[in-house]
């Protein structure tokens, strides 16, 4: 079987972030309880950044690696989100034309709540294994946003009631896929996916998410289990405790996953509660922090896991990650592949934790400016002018970087500019 997988991947966690413990206590919500979210920052979508802005300063730096041949064999683009900015268009065109792409190139967009990024991953990875066009390369962007509105404060609207405020991210995971896997080579044939209705989380309109938590929170773990029975039948000797040396989940909160990492350990590895507390730390703490630093991005959240737990990790011998990626309503799955030192030592070259490190910290009275500002951007606005000095201290996190920006928006189509 042919070597397939992620040849490079970075991240884009804004510009801006929030300390959520700050907002928590702005917000007068019981800390105690808050605490269990294991959270820690959440990037802040400021008014002239949107999932286009996201998703092409994620490829950017991978488009900047390539040679212009290799550039030129990118003949798949695919968006992954479930902030999409048209009924109709796809936001794959415009990320095409700002990235200089060769015309010569298969561009659509995936929706399936926070599964997405998976599905776009999993369709780069048959594409290239089905060797139509042999040294092809794919791009998979995974991008999506939340704007709290000012009528929103602490998420009244959105599931989770107060509590989805501070977990609410912005951010995007850029993937290069190939048949040169130096970052995550796919374990060919190893998945598990698992599925069912089950309205746990919906967007009935553009800028809310409304659902029931609590049944989220049942699908998600059912889930978790059922996709790993189904990639156990397909995977003779595998083993939860064993095969998987780190495991990357999706990541609405940190809570969340150590919810689900302990059924897990308690159904299949029948653990007790030191072992359990123990394996938590040596195997899903390293995917969880960035996610700490960004918060929930949706689409991109299982991936930014995997990022985190590529960069985080010890790869002194080559090491399996297990990933499980699930979405609302529900589509999951279970799929794994093998890192090396050489491969994370080509992905820190990216240096995830500096951009988080450079970003601008919000005080709480810009956090409320941007909520008051948000609608301005809303979906289906028509014309607006965007004000990039209007958080001065932001601007400042871009200096010495090439950033795309949104500039206008003119009778509804997006206009943007490079910053720097």
């Amino acid at each position: 079987m042919m070597a397939v997988g992620i040849e490079a991947m970075n991240v884009f966690g804004g510009t801006a972030y929030l300390d959520v413990m700050q907002l928590a206590k702005y917000r007068q919500l019981d800390t105690s309880r808050f605490e269990n979210l294991l959270m820690k920052e959440k990037a802040v979508a400021l008014p002239y950044e949107d999932p286009i802005t996201f998703g092409v300063n994620a490829a950017k730096p991978l488009i900047d690696s390539l040679s212009a041949s290799d550039k030129n064999r990118i003949e798949l683009l695919i968006t992954c989100t479930e902030s999409g900015i048209d009924f109709s268009k796809s936001m794959s065109s415009y990320i095409h034309h700002y990235l200089g792409l060769n015309r010569h190139c298969r561009m659509f967009e995936l929706k399936n709540a926070c599964y997405s990024g998976t599905a776009g991953l999993q369709t780069a990875i048959q594409f290239i294994l089905s060797q139509t066009s042999p040294g092809a390369k794919a791009l998979v962007i995974a991008t999506d946003i939340s704007r709290f509105m000012a009528a929103e404060r602490g998420g009244a609207l959105s599931m989770g009631g107060a509590y989805a405020e501070p977990s609410s991210g912005a951010g995007a995971v850029a993937l290069l896929v190939s048949e040169q896997p130096y970052a995550f080579q796919i374990d060919v044939g190893a998945n598990g996916y698992y599925g069912y209705e089950v309205c746990d989380t919906c967007r009935p309109v553009p800028d809310s998410e409304v659902g029931d938590a609590d049944l989220s929170l049942l699908s998600y773990l059912d889930c978790c289990e059922q996709a790993y029975l189904a990639y156990q039948n397909k995977v003779e000797g595998a083993d939860y405790r064993k095969t998987f040396q780190y495991l990357a989940f999706h990541t609405p909160f940190g809570g969340m996953v150590k919810g689900a990492h302990r059924t897990m350990m308690r159904k299949m590895a029948k653990a007790a509660p030191p072992e359990i507390e123990a394996d938590y730390a040596q195997r899903v703490v390293p995917g969880l922090v960035y996610c700490q630093r960004v918060g929930n991005v949706m689409g991109a959240t299982s991936l930014l896991s995997l990022a985190s737990t590529i960069d985080n990790g010890q790869y002194g011998s080559p090491k399996r990650i297990g990933c499980f990626s699930y979405g609302s309503g529900c589509s999951s799955e279970f799929y794994s592949g093998i890192v090396t030192a050489q491969g994370q030592e080509r992905q820190r070259a990216f240096a995830i934790q500096r951009h988080l490190d450079e970003r601008y910290p919000l005080s709480m009275d810009e956090y409320e400016t941007l909520l008051t500002g948000s609608s301005s951007v809303k979906f289906g606005t028509r014309n607006v002018q965007l004000d990039i000095d209007l958080i001065p201290g932001a601007v400042a996190a871009h200096a010495g970087k090439s950033r795309l920006v949104l500039d206008r928006i003119h009778e509804f189509h997006r206009e943007y500019r490079w910053i720097s």
